[in-house]
């Protein structure tokens, strides 16, 4: 018997009968007599299967394309008491959980060819929000990092998927029930405690290995201050400050940096929090929006062998002001990418990423760093943005004593 991919509750199942005498007749079966069978001899119960959501199926068909070939894995299916035991924990949360042991994916390998049974190469972790998504994300990213040794050669590969705006059980359930017809983790972070509750002992119920980031961060915090949580995600409409005045100060720094790029305005360097100067393709652009969304108006000043620089840029608070250098093959390569994707010619192309030129600049540059002494000089050779943010912003709030905490961090 097929359930049809329209998302399932926990709150509009049907009863269960008696574990002793239920059983899932195939789709092609007539129904029979109640008087014909022998008790001696019950139909051979068959495993129920489901298909997911369409948009869900199309997600597991996208990965398994890009994987080459279709992974077939065993789900580890709960036992019978811990079923009755969750089933009856959901309900006192006010959902029937009443049939859920019945919902627990197929464990078959799909041999049938059914293409709802399709797994994809890897393993796979589920991210689940009632909001943007922005704190899961970036906390299973985080963690990943400390798996690159073998995520890079793709010894562990693993695909990852975020789901935001999850802010009913419905929804949650179909997520929850693919994760564990494909062996995937879930990882959420739900304001809601009844519905982070539900996740957790419906991913208890069916198997799924499962992680609740803002569940007891939240809880601690809710201990130390003395105060209950609101239970609504951060950016849910209920919330007075949704758009305060920190989401608009943003937007004002995002929209200052934009028109203050690559040396525009120089007029208004005065206006700036942070100004970044460097060469060409030391990644002052990217690092000026990337600050710039933290809610920082910042403004980046290039410097060009023999050209001069602004005036203002030396009129202003020089604490403010912060230098970009790189090594010199680095940025050789670099241009040299950045000149046959504008499509310079041979003469422009020679003076701007030939080593000569690129070691000179970079000299000159030098030169005016020196010239200006209380300006930091960053070297961002292979660091990532958020790597020379972090430096930027943890030299920048040392500086206007922003930030109560001693100076336990080396400058660099």
């Amino acid at each position: 018997m097929m359930i049809s991919s329209t998302a399932l509750t926990l709150s509009n199942l049907r009863p269960t009968p008696s574990p002793t005498t239920a059983s899932l007749p195939e789709s092609n079966s007539k129904p029979s007599s109640p008087s014909t069978s022998e008790p001696s001899s019950p139909p051979k119960p068959q495993a129920r299967r489901f298909k997911p959501s369409p948009q869900l199926n199309r997600w597991s068909r996208a990965r398994a394309i890009r994987s080459g070939h279709k992974l077939d894995r065993l789900i580890q299916q709960p036992s019978v008491e811990m079923n009755r035991s969750n089933s009856s924990q959901l309900a006192n949360n006010g959902y029937d959980g009443s049939e859920l042991h019945l919902l627990s994916p197929s464990n078959e390998s799909g041999s049938n060819g059914d293409d709802s049974t399709d797994l994809t190469a890897g393993k796979s972790i589920y991210m689940v929000s009632d909001g943007t998504g922005w704190t899961a994300e970036h906390s299973v990213n985080a963690a990943l990092g400390q798996f690159d040794y073998c995520l890079v050669d793709r010894v562990c590969p693993v695909n990852t998927h975020l789901f935001s705006g999850i802010d009913d059980v419905e929804r949650l359930m179909e997520i929850i029930k693919q994760a564990a017809k494909e062996g995937a983790m879930v990882v959420y972070t739900l304001a809601d405690q009844s519905i982070a509750e539900t996740a957790r002992q419906a991913c208890e119920l069916w198997g799924v290995t499962s992680t609740d980031i803002l569940g007891p961060i939240t809880e601690a915090i809710a201990s130390h201050l003395g105060v209950s949580p609101s239970g609504l995600p951060r950016w849910a409409p209920g919330r007075k400050n949704s758009l305060n005045e920190e989401y608009f100060r943003r937007i004002e720094a995002i929209e200052f940096t934009i028109k203050q790029d690559d040396g525009a305005l120089p007029e208004n360097l005065h206006k700036a929090d942070i100004v970044l100067a460097g060469v060409s393709r030391t990644g002052k652009t990217p690092l000026s929006i990337y600050l710039s969304q933290k809610g920082y108006k910042v403004a980046n000043v290039p410097i060009v062998k023999n050209v001069g620089l602004p005036r203002s840029l030396f009129e202003i608070d020089p604490e403010k002001v912060f230098a970009l250098t790189i090594n010199p093959v680095v940025l050789q390569t670099i241009r040299r990418a950045r000149a046959k994707t504008l499509g310079f010619d041979d003469e422009i192309r020679s003076n701007y990423s030939e080593m000569d030129y690129v070691k000179e600049e970079l000299e000159f540059a030098s030169k005016t760093f020196q010239q200006n002494p209380i300006w930091p000089v960053i070297e961002v050779t292979g660091k990532a943005i958020e790597e020379t943010a972090a430096v930027v912003l943890r030299l920048y709030h040392d500086r206007k004593n922003r930030c109560s905490m001693p100076r336990i961090s080396k400058r660099y």
